[in-house]
This record gives C-alpha cells, sequence and structure tokens, in this order.
C-alpha cells in the first residue's frame, strides 16, 4: 500500500479512481481511521469523475504511531483556560495539515479538493490558511472554528462520553464506540452498520492512546476565526442540526468567517455521515467542486 513521509511519520494513504481526474483529498475526525469514509461514499465521488485520496491521520490505522509518552490533559486544558504557557505536545493541527501535503506530494497531486470531517475540518482548513494555492476548494463538515465555547458538545454528551483507555478487546471497543455514537450521531444512526465499522477499525491495527494525542492537538490549537476571514478558496460549509458533540453553531461560526461560503444544514443529520445521506452530502460536495473548476 502507499505510503507518504512527513519527518519522522509515515502516512499510510490509498487512492480510487483515475489519477488523471481532478483530485479530492478525504481527512478523517478525531480518533478515525480513513476507512470511516466507507468506500460507498468514495466511489460517488470516483463514478463523478474525481480521484479521491484518504489517509490515515496520526496515530490512527496504519499510520505510525507517536513514540514516547502521552501529554498530560488535564495540564493541557489547565494552560488553555487559565491562558498559560501550553505544556510541550507531540505533534499539533499544523503538523497534521503537513500530513495532509505530503499525501499530496507523495500521490503527486499540486492540489486538490480538501474534504475535512470533524478535526479532518480543523486540518482542512489550516491547509487553506497555509497553502491555499494547493486548496482547489475546501469543504469543512461538522467542525468548528477553535473559538472557545463555539462548536462545543453539549453538557450531556460531554459527560457521558466513554474513554477507550483502558479497553483490550475487540468487543469492549465496539461497544465503546456504540456507547459513544449513540449519544451524538443522531436520529439516522445505524447501529449494526456502525458495530461492522468500528470492528473493522479495530482490526486495523487499533490505538486507543490515539484519544490523547489527537485530543491534545486540538485543545492547544488556535482559534483560527481571523485567519479563516483570510481564506478566498471557494468554501462550503456542511453541519447537521441534531450534532450535540460539535454543535451547530460551530459550523454556523465557520461559515460567517469565510467570505462567500456556503453552508447547508441536514436537519436530521447528527455528528456522523449516515448512509441514508450520502447521496445528498456527496451531491453538495460535487456541485461546489465543479461550481469552483468553472469560475
Amino acid at each position: 500500500m502507499p505510503e507518504a513521509v512527513n519527518g519522522t511519520t509515515t502516512i499510510h494513504y490509498d487512492t480510487k479512481g483515475d489519477r488523471e481526474n481532478p483530485s479530492i483529498l478525504l481527512i478523517m475526525g478525531y480518533t478515525e481511521p480513513m476507512t470511516s469514509f466507507r468506500d460507498g461514499f468514495c466511489q460517488l465521488l470516483v463514478d463523478a469523475g474525481y480521484h479521491v485520496i484518504r489517509f490515515d491521520n496520526r496515530d490512527v490505522g496504519l499510520t505510525s504511531k507517536t513514540q514516547g509518552d502521552p501529554p498530560d490533559l488535564q495540564a493541557v486544558i489547565t494552560a488553555v483556560m487559565t491562558g498559560q504557557t501550553l505544556p510541550k505536545i507531540p505533534y499539533t493541527i499544523e503538523d497534521m495539515a503537513s500530513d495532509a501535503f505530503a499525501v499530496l506530494d507523495a500521490a503527486g497531486v499540486s492540489s486538490a479538493h480538501i474534504v475535512g470531517v470533524s478535526m479532518g475540518g480543523n486540518i482542512a482548513q489550516t491547509m487553506a490558511i497555509t497553502n491555499p494555492r494547493r486548496v482547489a476548494s475546501m469543504i469543512s463538515i461538522m467542525s468548528t472554528t477553535g473559538a472557545p465555547g463555539v462548536g462545543i458538545a453539549t453538557p450531556e454528551v460531554g459527560a457521558s462520553l466513554k474513554s477507550p483507555l483502558g479497553i483490550e478487546t475487540k468487543e469492549e471497543a465496539v461497544e465503546c464506540s456504540l456507547h459513544n455514537y449513540r449519544l451524538f450521531a443522531g436520529p439516522l444512526f445505524d447501529e449494526e452498520a456502525h458495530k461492522n465499522l468500528a470492528a473493522s477499525n479495530y482490526e486495523r491495527n487499533w490505538n486507543p492512546l490515539v484519544t490523547v494525542f489527537q485530543l491534545a492537538a486540538m485543545l492547544a490549537g488556535p482559534d483560527r476565526t481571523d485567519d479563516l476571514q483570510s481564506i478566498e478558496v471557494p468554501t462550503l460549509v456542511i453541519h447537521g442540526a441534531k450534532d450535540t458533540l460539535v454543535q451547530v453553531d460551530g459550523g454556523k461560526a465557520t461559515s460567517a468567517a469565510i467570505k462567500n461560503s456556503r453552508l447547508v444544514i441536514f436537519d436530521e443529520m447528527g455528528h456522523e455521515m449516515p448512509e441514508i445521506l450520502w447521496c445528498d452530502i456527496t451531491t453538495e460536495i460535487l456541485n461546489h467542486v465543479q461550481a469552483s473548476e468553472r469560475a
């Protein structure tokens, strides 16, 4: 399988479709491997004439794992809340954006339409801020700006999430994932489909420490609101009205910060992309990227 290298990080990725076609880079969210962009979702984009690239973020799936002890999350949280100097963390969202550019390099792609989901939206936004010439257009899905108090979980969800730390078996890991998704996935959540996905993802080198490393990177990230105002690449923002993990004000704030962006809210969508909405979501993505190519 193809790999990209960024410093000491080796990034696993795959591609679908004709590489001569325009490319769409898919960036998955917090703790999820690239396979959470399921094959059927990717195929809808391929069938529309696109070259699709997806990859495992750091500490997920077949991408290399961070060595050494995980960061002290409580120290990071305290520093963020009090405005103190952040403790050293292994990597940042900017580093993860650099990983995504390394994947484009390895795939021989100079620029791509960037689709980021949840934390992947943070990464996509950072790519558009730091290196817009490589971003043909951006689609930020169920993400937020990094502004304090915006796009955060409801108190009920925040208090009820389970950590996979200490879990040892596939069955326990799958049940933990099901528990969390029941809290925030919304009314269209397909438990059986997610159970199968979570089991498959576990078998792709499951790493519970990813929860600590990636959360530290997100917590240490800046408020991007001002920088988002500099984005000129065509931007689509998608969010679910029923999202209780990254509430819909996160999507609204993202769209408000990026001039000429378009906001699409799906009334029955929570914090996942259910199969029943794949055609609707990919239609919005395809309409957006095709309009950007005509501009």
